[in-house]
C-alpha cells in the first residue's frame, strides 16, 4: 500500500460514524426452577427476543445464556448469585428469599384482597418503579430491579372431602406454602408447611387432607386426582419475584442497552400475564373434565374465614419496623394502592 493510500485509509477510519462500531455484551441469566415453569419460560420466550429486537440495527447487542433448574443458582439463591457477579441477571424470588426481600412479601400477608394476578402484578411493578421503599432491598443487596413481576394466580383450596362451610375444615390437616400457612389461623384446620414438589404424594398417602394451591400449578401437578374437591375461596393473587441485574454490570452498560433490558422486562411481564390467564382458564376446564368438583365458596364462608384470621399482616409489618425496615409503611402503601385500583378487600389489614 502506498503512503497516500495509507493516509486515505486512516482518514476514512477517523471520519466513519461511531455508530458503525458495535459492542456486544454477555449476560448469564439464572433461575432455580427449570425452564418448564412459566416464570422461567418468559425469559427465552419474551425477554430475550424483545431485548434483541429493541437493539436491532444499533451499535449494541446482547448474548444471553440461560442457566436454569439450579445449574448455577438454586431456588431462593438467585439474588445472591447475581449480587456476587456469578450471573448478570436472575429471577429474584422474594417468596423464597424473605430475609433479603422482606417487604416484597407484603401480598402473602394480605389475603382476600384481589383474585386478579394482573392487577396485583402490574401494581407491584408500578410501586417498585415509583417508590424507593420498594427497591431499597435491591439496592442494599447489589442488584437492580428490571421488572417482569412474577404473579401467582388466585390461591384456592383443594381437598379430599367436600367443603361447604368453614366448619368442614375443623381438625383437617391442610398444607400451605411459606407465609400462606398464616391463612389457616382461625379456620379450625391444622396448618402444615408444604410445597408443590410433595403435595401429590402426601395427599395420596394421607399426610394431608388438603392443600392451599393455585390452579395453574394444580393442573400440571395432577392434584385433582388426589384432592378432587376444588373450592375457590378468593384467598388472593400474589407477587413472588421479578427479574434483577447485577448493579455494577448494569451501571457499566450504555444507556441504550440498559433501556433495552427494561423494555424486555416489560415484554416478559405482558407475555407472562397473558400466558398465566390462559393457563388458569385451561386448568379449571381440564380439572373439571377429569372429575374434579369445582365450587365457589359462599360470601358468608369467605367473610367468616377472613374475619376469623389472626392479623398476620400487622404482626409481620411491626416485626419489620423493629428491624428498621418500612413494614407498616409498605403495608399501608400496598393496601391503599390496591383499594385505589378498585380492589375491595374483605379485611383492611392495615387499618386495624
Amino acid at each position: 500500500m502506498t503512503y497516500k493510500k495509507i493516509i486515505a485509509a486512516a482518514f476514512l477510519a477517523f471520519i466513519m460514524p461511531h455508530s458503525a462500531v458495535t459492542e456486544s455484551f454477555n449476560a448469564t441469566v439464572v433461575a432455580g426452577h427449570p425452564g418448564v415453569f412459566r416464570w422461567v419460560k418468559m425469559i427465552d420466550e419474551a425477554f430475550v427476543p424483545s431485548v434483541n429486537s429493541t437493539l436491532a440495527g444499533s451499535q449494541h447487542s446482547f448474548t444471553f445464556s440461560g442457566q436454569y433448574g439450579g445449574a448455577i443458582a438454586k431456588v431462593g439463591d438467585e439474588l445472591e448469585t447475581v449480587e456476587a457477579g456469578l450471573a448478570e441477571i436472575g429471577i429474584c424470588q422474594s417468596l423464597f428469599d424473605p430475609a433479603k426481600l422482606a417487604v416484597q412479601n407484603v401480598t402473602y400477608y394480605t389475603p382476600f384482597v384481589s383474585d386478579d394476578p394482573r392487577t396485583v402484578s402490574e401494581l407491584m411493578d408500578k410501586l417498585h418503579r415509583a417508590d424507593p421503599r420498594m427497591t431499597k432491598a435491591y439496592d442494599e443487596n447489589g442488584v437492580i430491579y428490571l421488572g417482569a413481576p412474577v404473579g401467582i394466580d388466585d390461591y384456592l383450596l383443594m381437598t379430599k372431602f367436600p367443603v361447604e362451610n368453614l366448619s368442614d375444615l375443623n381438625g383437617k390437616k391442610i398444607a400451605a406454602p411459606g407465609p400462606a400457612i398464616n391463612w389457616l389461623s382461625g379456620t379450625g384446620a391444622v396448618g402444615v408447611s408444604g410445597n408443590l414438589t410433595t403435595y401429590y404424594n402426601e395427599l395420596k398417602t394421607g399426610v394431608y387432607d388438603g392443600v392451599i394451591v393455585f390452579a395453574s400449578a394444580a393442573l400440571p401437578g395432577k392434584l385433582y386426582e388426589v384432592a378432587p374437591y376444588v373450592t375457590q375461596v378468593g384467598l388472593g393473587a400474589q407477587y413472588a419475584g421479578a427479574l434483577c441485574a447485577n448493579v455494577d454490570w448494569y451501571n457499566n452498560l450504555p444507556e441504550q442497552a440498559r433501556s433495552a433490558l427494561h423494555t424486555g422486562a416489560d415484554a416478559a411481564r405482558d407475555w407472562y400475564l397473558s400466558a398465566l390467564e390462559d393457563a388458569v382458564e385451561t386448568s379449571f376446564n381440564v380439572m373439571g373434565e377429569n372429575g374434579a368438583t369445582i365450587t365457589v365458596a359462599s360470601e358468608g364462608m369467605r367473610v367468616a374465614w377472613a374475619t376469623g384470621m389472626d392479623n398476620a399482616a400487622k404482626t409481620w409489618a411491626e416485626g419489620l419496623d423493629a428491624k428498621g425496615l418500612p413494614g407498616s409503611e409498605v403495608l399501608s402503601l400496598y393496601m391503599n394502592a390496591m383499594r385505589n385500583a378498585g380492589a375491595v378487600p374483605l379485611r383492611d389489614w392495615d387499618r386495624e
